[in-house]
């Protein structure tokens, strides 16, 4: 029993270390700010920036890019702002440059480019629940009110728990359980008491069961980061095709605003996309951008 447990604990630690490796390379970016913190207040949204967090290089270029960038919101010179930041967005990508832009467009009732600007910085940080918020009363003002489909109960308790945390702190919270699950096994195999041993055995059982979890959750989130099959129809309205041609098949009329998901971008100039309720057709590329 004691060998079975010393080779669980040596396989482990080789498959964290991995994946923990693969993981932060697809998920390490530049960082310009923390979090914005956003107040919404009968739909208009009052912003108050945190100090920006840069690398060493270019900490000064990009913190006055920053301040600049902030002070144009505060003054609700909207357009400079977004200038500002999306120039930012140039060192790397990072939710709370998203946050605001999404906000910026919001207070210009640019509500297309609100809603891609917030499902950007949700999927860089899913579990943001200001970001939920504010993409949530984007969508309230699009025309489209597109109902999902029904699943499974386990799906939807899947997804809620695998959107509760970013890629990158999945993956902290998987080397932390590891590290604990070795402790709680030390526990198990030197304790001198039943009592001890009960206890690292236990232990042991639910970090693993983290480790395994936390993995699952950091791989999928990755997934997302690489695979970004979401995105947003930009213009005013667009006729969904049946075939990737304009002699198809009138489908049905989406709007701006509405997120559709991309599954089948081998055509030229078409796309074919599903919506959250099933609904499958054919859309010309210019008319969406994707997430």
């Amino acid at each position: 029993m004691n060998k079975l447990c010393l080779f669980l604990a040596v396989f482990l630690l080789g498959t964290a270390v991995s994946a923990q490796e693969e993981i932060i390379e697809v998920s390490d970016r530049d960082v310009m700010s923390d979090s914005v913190q956003m107040q919404v207040d009968s739909g208009a949204f009052v912003a108050t920036a945190a100090e920006p967090s840069v690398e060493a290089l270019d900490a000064v270029a990009l913190e006055q890019l920053k301040a600049e960038a902030d002070s144009a919101y505060a003054q609700e010179d909207y357009d400079r702002a977004i200038a500002g930041y999306q120039n930012l967005l140039r060192h790397g990508e990072h939710a709370a440059l998203y946050y605001n832009l999404g906000n910026c467009f919001y207070r210009k009732e640019d509500i297309a480019h609100a809603v891609l600007y917030f499902e950007k910085a949700r999927l860089l940080d899913p579990g943001d629940a200001d970001i939920r918020f504010n993409l949530d009363l984007a969508r309230s003002k699009t025309i489209d009110k597109i109902v999902p489909e029904r699943e499974m109960f386990f799906v939807t308790w899947y997804r809620t728990a695998a959107d509760w945390m970013s890629v990158d702190e999945w993956a902290v919270l998987a080397v932390v359980s590891f590290v604990l699950l070795l402790l709680a096994l030390v526990l198990y195999l030197f304790g001198s008491r039943v009592a001890f041993k009960k206890a690292g055995f236990f232990s042991a059982c639910l970090f693993l069961l983290l480790v395994i979890l936390s993995n699952l959750f950091a791989f999928q989130q990755k997934n997302k980061l690489e695979d970004r099959r979401g995105a947003v129809v930009m213009a005013g309205s667009v006729t969904v095709k049946s075939t990737p041609n304009e002699s198809g098949t009138d489908l049905f009329v989406l709007h701006e605003g509405t997120r559709v998901e991309i599954t089948d971008d081998t055509m030229k100039g078409w796309k074919e996309i599903r919506l959250a309720d099933g609904k499958v057709g054919w859309i010309q590329t210019e008319t969406i951008e994707r997430i």
